[in-house]
């Protein structure tokens, strides 16, 4: 999802989402309130931020800050995954591969994401699936490099 795309969702959903000068944080929610750092270098990874956001608002609760607490952890892994799959998606990987991208920086563009933060989402779902998993009629491998078919061979 595009930046505006997220924007729209969010507003569907009733946040208000303002880019603001942050410190020490790209992002902030309270309530239905994000605040995105204004000075992040591009649009995409203010999606990203907004994506993560919009996660800690469905999947947490209370100030998590503390990330010494084991508790506060598991909510923030929860918040990034929403995130990820919002921003991203096993889905959104098959897209991008029906779409004809065959390189880590084609399907970043196709996904509209920087290749950081889709080296950190397949990161993620290296750990939570392994070093591969099915969707349908299609195989997504994260090891040793992202590599996606279809299992009926066409």
């Amino acid at each position: 999802m595009t930046y505006d795309e997220l924007l729209i969702e969010a507003g569907n959903e009733s946040f208000v989402v303002r880019e603001k000068p942050l410190n020490g944080n790209d992002g902030r929610v309270y309530n239905r309130w994000i605040a995105i750092r204004q000075d992040l270098p591009s649009i995409k990874e203010k999606s990203c931020v907004l994506a993560e956001e919009m996660g800690h608002f469905y999947m947490n609760a209370g100030n998590i800050i503390d990330q010494n607490d084991i508790s506060n952890r598991k909510q923030e892994y929860r918040a990034r995954l929403w995130g990820y799959n919002k921003k991203v998606g096993l889905t959104g990987l098959i897209e991008a591969y029906e779409h004809g991208c065959r390189s880590y920086e084609e399907v970043a563009e196709h996904l509209d994401t920087t290749e950081e933060y889709l080296d950190t989402v397949i990161s993620c779902y290296r750990s939570k699936y392994g070093i591969r998993t099915a969707v349908d009629n299609y195989i997504i491998y994260f090891e040793p490099a992202l590599i996606i078919g279809r299992i009926d061979g066409n």
